[in-house]
């Protein structure tokens, strides 16, 4: 591997916001690790990555269930064994509960977005954090991927909306137990980005007053490209919270 080229991973990487991240990383120069849990989609975005560049060593593919804390710890041993260090992890894997009323929520609902989207950033982002303080140079950029709900809740999303929120108390904790380290932790809040998640906005979301609206979307590309621009940032400084979303969304004044 090309020792002078920087390493990123994403989670979540097969799809989305994932993939258009990691395959911008990798335009940007970087060496990119793909990760995710299924497979064979991991494998399809690794075959367009090598696609778009002259060497196949600059992408690698990687299983890892993230709410899984044995898993994240064989993906970060591999990551170690291969490439001795860490510059940068976007913490992007996440899904979203049923919209159902707040009182018929399971418990198995609940907890299935808490567990993807609050406790695995923070499997990953403890096991980064100790590749990253023993690394030479020390220090490394941790992103994670927050919301628009991270602040402004939707109707009947409780469980994405407290996940979230949990999110930007995550982000502003690393970033205080990262500054001895040299690790800088910053947090990017997306609305309306166009993938298969926000593929409902095309046919209505549920507004605040009860009623169903379309939202514009934007291209997930401009997303990647936000997070390029953090990732590129020198340890120095810092975007701590960024939001990107579509203009003409309803989200400022929304409820």
């Amino acid at each position: 591997m090309n020792s002078e080229k920087k390493i990123a991973l994403v989670t979540g990487a097969g799809t989305g916001i994932g993939k258009a991240t990691a395959l911008a990383l990798l335009d940007a120069g970087f060496q990119v690790i793909f990760s995710g849990r299924r497979k064979e989609v991991l494998d399809a975005a690794i075959c367009e990555a090598r696609q778009r560049t002259e060497s196949t060593e600059n992408s690698l593919a990687i299983c890892c269930d993230v709410t899984d804390s044995d898993s994240v710890d064989q993906l970060f041993a591999t990551i170690n064994s291969k490439f001795g260090r860490l510059d940068v992890l976007f913490n992007n894997a996440g899904v979203a509960a049923p919209d159902v009323a707040f009182e018929d929520l399971s418990v198995e609902q609940w907890q299935t977005v808490i567990n993807a989207n609050l406790t695995g950033p923070f499997l990953c982002s403890k096991a980064a954090f100790r590749l990253m303080k023993k690394q030479e140079p020390k220090g490394g950029r941790i992103i994670n991927n927050g919301s628009l709900a991270a602040t402004t809740p939707r109707p009947k999303a409780a469980p994405y909306t407290a996940s979230k929120h949990g999110i930007t108390g995550l982000t502003k904790a690393m970033a205080l137990d990262g500054r001895p380290h040299n690790i800088a932790c910053c947090q990017i809040d997306i609305g309306n980005a166009a993938t298969e998640m926000a593929a409902v906005h095309n046919v209505g979301a549920l507004q605040a007053n009860g009623e169903t609206q379309i939202e514009p979307l934007m291209d997930v590309n401009h997303v990647a490209t936000a997070v390029v621009h953090m990732a590129n940032m020198p340890l120095e400084a810092n975007v701590l919270f960024m939001t990107v979303m579509a203009t003409k969304m309803p989200f400022v004044g929304r409820g």
